[in-house]
Formats: structure tokens, C-alpha cells, sequence
């Protein structure tokens, strides 16, 4: 085994650089194929060796397809935000703070009312201005402004056009933003992201054992939503 080794190492050296997954579909195929031909062969001990290498090749594909499927969801970011809404840490109120837990995707994700309209933002540190999707822009009434030049946003497929906006009222816990400058970016299903620009406004922030602290000027009551009466 060891020789066979050394001679890989000789003659395909590039085989070392190949991506884990490729590699892995290779081997499936192989298995797959060399599996069947002896399976096809005959009916005794090679055709059991056969259809049991088939068996492994196949059960190696569909393994190499879920890696690849979560792989991607992965990469989109949206993604984070349908899993969190799913459930997670829930952001509190203390002292007039707004204390947000770490979630376990890395990110602070903040419930908040955009124009009255629930949604989830993630706070991004590194994000200028804050950012919408088109739908969650369009479902609360943010619309472009027509008068300012479109911006040009890169992203991890390229550079995007997002059109200049302004939100009315952005509030959460004890924090209540108002005329707060925003993008809106093209498509819909994208991240929501609070940018730079809304905690530049706060009196201060900071992360105290992985959970962002926020300090409005003025903390505000946190409204209760209204519950129906009995009848």
C-alpha cells in the first residue's frame, strides 16, 4: 500500500490538489462502475463484491451531493436569515439597552419594526449604510428616491446597482431611528443589513461577552404589539 502511495506521489502529483469533493465524486464513479461490471459478470462471490462496491459508490454520490447542497445554501446569505427566523436568541431590554445574544450562525440579528413592518436585521460592522431587499423595501413602503444617483454595491457576484432611499421609523427594543438613510438593493430573499450609519446614531455599542449592547440618547419604551379582546 505504501508503494502504491509513493508512486501516486511520483506520477500524479496533482492529485493532491484536487478539491475533497471532487475527488469524492471520482471515487463514486469508480466504485459505481467497477462495481456493476463485476456485478454483471457473475452470480457468485464477485457478483456479491460487485453489487456491494456498487452499493458504497452510490451511497458516496448521494453523501457527496448533501455536502454540496449545504456547501451552498451556505454561501447565501439569506439563508442565515431563514434559519434564524426560525428560532434563536431572543434580544431583551435592560437599564434602557438593547442587549442582542450572539447567534449560533455568528452573526447579531436584530428583531425590529421597519415602518411598522416586522423584519430582521443583521448588523453588519463593516456595511456603510444600511441595506434592504427589494421586497422587504417595497412590503414597508421604502421607496428609492428618484433625485439621488444609484450606488454601486459589490458583492459576492459582483457589483450591483442599489438605489438611495430614506427609512421613516426603524424601532426595536429601546431603540427608535428616524430619516435614517438606506440602499435598496435589486431582487428579493436578500439580507436586511443595519449598517454603520445607524450606530454612528446611538449614544454607544459594544459586545460584552458575545452580546451586542446598544445605547440609544434617548431609550424608548418598547411598544407591546395589541392582542385581540375576547369576545
Amino acid at each position: 500500500m505504501m508503494q502504491i502511495y509513493a508512486w501516486l506521489e511520483s506520477e500524479a502529483p496533482w492529485l493532491g490538489h484536487l478539491s475533497p469533493l471532487f475527488a469524492a465524486t471520482c471515487a463514486a464513479l469508480v466504485l459505481v462502475v467497477v462495481g456493476g461490471a463485476m456485478a454483471s459478470r457473475g452470480r457468485g462471490r464477485g457478483g456479491r463484491i460487485g453489487g456491494a462496491l456498487r452499493f458504497a459508490g452510490n451511497m458516496l454520490m448521494l453523501a457527496v451531493f448533501g455536502l454540496a447542497v449545504m456547501r451552498f445554501v451556505r454561501m447565501d446569505p439569506s439563508f442565515d436569515a431563514a434559519l434564524h427566523s426560525i428560532g434563536g436568541p431572543a434580544q431583551t431590554v435592560s437599564g434602557g439597552e438593547t442587549r442582542v445574544p450572539l447567534s449560533a450562525d455568528g452573526h447579531y440579528w436584530i428583531k425590529a419594526k421597519l415602518n411598522g413592518v416586522p423584519l430582521r436585521l443583521m448588523v453588519d460592522t463593516g456595511a456603510t449604510v444600511t441595506a434592504l431587499s427589494g421586497d422587504v423595501a417595497a412590503a414597508a413602503g421604502v421607496e428609492p428616491d428618484p433625485l439621488r444617483p444609484d450606488a454601486t454595491v459589490e458583492t459576492a457576484n459582483g457589483s450591483v446597482a442599489a438605489a438611495p432611499a430614506r427609512i421613516d421609523e426603524l424601532r426595536f427594543g429601546s431603540v427608535v431611528a428616524r430619516d435614517l438613510d438606506a440602499i435598496v438593493m435589486p431582487g428579493e430573499g436578500g439580507p436586511n443589513v443595519l449598517g454603520m450609519n445607524f450606530l454612528t446614531r446611538l449614544k454607544g455599542w459594544r459586545v460584552e461577552d458575545g452580546v451586542l449592547i446598544l445605547t440609544p440618547h434617548r431609550p424608548q419604551v418598547e411598544k407591546a404589539s395589541a392582542e385581540p379582546r375576547a369576545r
